[in-house]
C-alpha cells in the first residue's frame, strides 16, 4: 500500500503573482468562450433554418407517402448537427457530453420482412426521443444565440475600446476633427467630448471594469449553452442509468465467472488431487491387506492424514464461498472471526439495528476480508480497525490502519477490482491513504433489510 517504485508525488503547481481576476480577461478560456458565442449565431441561423424548413416541409407532406421518410431524414440530419455541436462545445468549452442513445430498430416480425430495412429505420428514428430532442435544439438555439451574440459583442468591444481609449485617442483628432469621444451634441452646435486627462482616465477605469466583468459574463452566457447541449444533445438520464446498469451487470457477471474459475482451480489443485492420492493409497492398502498387513496399516494411516487435509481444504474453500458463521450469526461475529486471522491486531465495532439482506451482508464481509488481506500483505501496520454502521439508507464500512500508506485504486491494485465490485451493486469505495499513512478505506453499500 505504497507508491510504486520510481514514482514520486507530483509537485505542487506554482502560484502566479497576478491575481486570477486580472488574468481572466486575457486567459485562453475567456477567448474560447467568446469565439464559441461569436460562432454560435451563424451556426444557429443555419440549424434553425434547417429544422424549421425541413419540419414544415415534412409535416406538409404527411398526407403523401413522402412525409414520413422525409421527417425521419430530418431527425437524422438533426442528430448529425447535434454531433457537430457537441464537438464544438468540447473543443471550445471543454464540455464533454456523451453520445445519445443510438437508434435501435425493432426486430422484424415473422412474415413482415417485405417492409424492408428502410421503413424499419424510419420507425426507429420516429420513436427515438433523442432524435426529437436534437430537432428541438435546432429551434431553441437561435433566440439564445442572438441574445448572447449581441451582449457578448457589445460588452467586449465597448470594454476594450474604453480601456484602450488613451491608445487610440489620436484617431478622432486626426481623421474626424474631434477632440475625442462625443458624448452629447445638438443641432445648435453644442457638443461635449471626452478630452481632458481626468475624463480620459475615468473612461479608462470604466473600460477596465467592463473588461474585468467580461469573463464572468461570457461564462454565464455559455453556461446556458452548456445546459442546452447537455440536456438536449446528450443521453437522457434514463438511458444513462440503463447504460450504467448494463455495465454493472457485466462487471457482476465477470466477477461471478472469475469466482467460479477460482473455485474450480482450488478444487482441482487441492481437494481433488488429495482425494485421488487417497484413492490410490487405499487401493494399495487393500492389495497388501493379506500379504503385508504392516504396510497396509501404514498406507491406511497415511490415507487418514490425507483425509484430514482434504477436509480442512474443503472447509477453507467453503468459508471462501460463504462462511457458515456469517449465515448463522451475522456480520459482527463473522468480521470478528476474520479479524482474528489477520496478522495485525484489529479492533471491530459493528453498530447495526438489524441484519442487512444476505447479498449485501456477503459483499460487506468479503470487502472487509480483502481489505484486511491487503493490510497483512502490504501496509506494514501495527494496528487496524473496522467500523460498520448504518447511516441513512447506506451501510458504511470503514477499515483503518497505521501503516505506510500510499494505497490507491489507480495503482492497478486489488482496490480497483474491489471498487468495480462495489459499483456493480450501486456501492462506492473511497481511499484516503497519504504517503506515510494512516490509511482509511470507506466502503458504502445500499441498505436492504432481510
Amino acid at each position: 500500500m505504497a507508491l510504486p517504485h520510481g514514482h514520486t508525488a507530483p509537485a505542487a503547481p506554482r502560484r502566479s503573482r497576478v491575481p486570477a481576476a486580472l488574468r481572466a480577461p486575457v486567459a485562453g478560456r475567456t477567448w474560447r468562450e467568446f469565439l464559441y458565442v461569436m460562432l454560435g449565431l451563424p451556426i444557429a441561423v443555419f440549424t434553425f433554418a434547417y429544422g424549421a424548413v425541413m419540419t414544415t416541409l415534412s409535416v406538409g407532406l404527411l398526407v403523401t407517402f413522402l412525409g414520413v421518410p422525409l421527417l425521419a431524414g430530418t431527425l437524422a440530419g438533426a442528430r448529425g448537427l447535434g454531433a457537430l455541436e457537441r464537438a464544438r462545445a468540447r473543443a471550445l468549452l471543454g464540455l464533454r457530453v456523451g453520445e445519445p442513445e443510438p437508434v435501435r430498430p425493432r426486430p422484424a416480425r415473422t412474415g413482415r420482412k417485405a417492409r424492408g430495412g428502410l421503413m424499419t429505420w424510419v420507425g426507429a428514428l420516429l420513436r427515438s426521443g433523442a432524435s426529437w430532442r436534437h430537432l428541438l435544439y435546432t429551434v431553441l438555439c437561435l433566440p439564445w444565440a442572438i441574445f448572447s451574440f449581441v451582449v457578448a459583442l457589445v460588452v467586449t468591444a465597448v470594454g476594450w475600446m474604453l480601456f484602450l481609449y488613451p491608445v487610440w485617442l489620436w484617431v478622432p483628432k486626426t481623421y474626424l476633427g474631434h477632440p475625442g469621444i462625443q458624448l452629447y451634441g445638438d443641432s445648435d452646435g453644442h457638443a461635449y467630448y471626452v478630452e481632458t486627462p481626468l475624463e480620459v482616465g475615468a473612461t479608462c477605469v470604466l473600460g477596465l471594469l467592463l473588461v474585468l466583468a467580461t469573463p464572468g459574463l461570457l461564462h454565464g452566457l455559455t453556461t446556458v449553452n452548456r445546459l442546452l447541449v447537455s440536456g438536449l444533445l446528450g443521453p437522457s438520464p434514463l438511458a444513462a442509468r440503463v447504460s450504467e446498469l448494463e455495465e454493472d451487470r457485466g462487471v457482476a457477471v465477470d466477477t461471478a465467472a472469475a469466482d467460479l474459475r477460482r473455485i474450480e482451480r482450488d478444487l482441482h489443485d487441492g481437494a481433488q488431487a488429495r482425494l485421488a492420492a487417497l484413492a490410490m493409497d487405499l487401493g494399495m492398502a487393500k492389495d497388501k491387506a493379506h500379504s503385508d498387513p504392516q504396510a497396509a496399516a501404514r498406507l491406511v494411516d497415511e490415507a487418514h492424514g490425507e483425509v484430514k487435509l482434504a477436509l480442512q481444504e474443503l472447509r477453507d474453500l467453503a468459508r471462501g464461498i460463504h462462511p457458515a458463521i456469517l449465515t448463522d450469526r451475522g456480520l459482527g461475529p463473522a468480521l470478528s472471526s476474520v479479524a482474528a486471522r489477520c496478522t495485525v491486531p484489529v479492533t471491530v465495532t459493528v453498530d447495526l439495528p438489524d441484519r442487512p439482506a444476505p447479498a449485501i451482508e456477503g459483499i460487506a464481509y468479503f470487502t472487509v476480508s480483502e481489505l484486511l488481506q491487503n493490510i497483512s500483505k502490504h501496509s506494514q501496520a501495527t494496528q487496524a480497525g473496522i467500523r460498520v454502521d448504518k447511516i441513512g439508507d447506506r451501510l458504511h464500512l470503514r477499515v483503518t490502519d497505521n501503516g505506510r500508506g500510499g494505497a490507491s485504486p489507480a495503482n492497478g491494485s486489488g482496490l480497483a477490482g474491489l471498487a468495480e465490485r462495489l459499483g456493480s451493486v450501486d456501492g462506492a469505495l473511497t481511499v484516503n491513504s497519504p504517503t506515510g499513512g494512516p490509511t482509511t478505506v470507506t466502503a458504502e453499500l445500499p441498505w436492504r433489510s432481510r
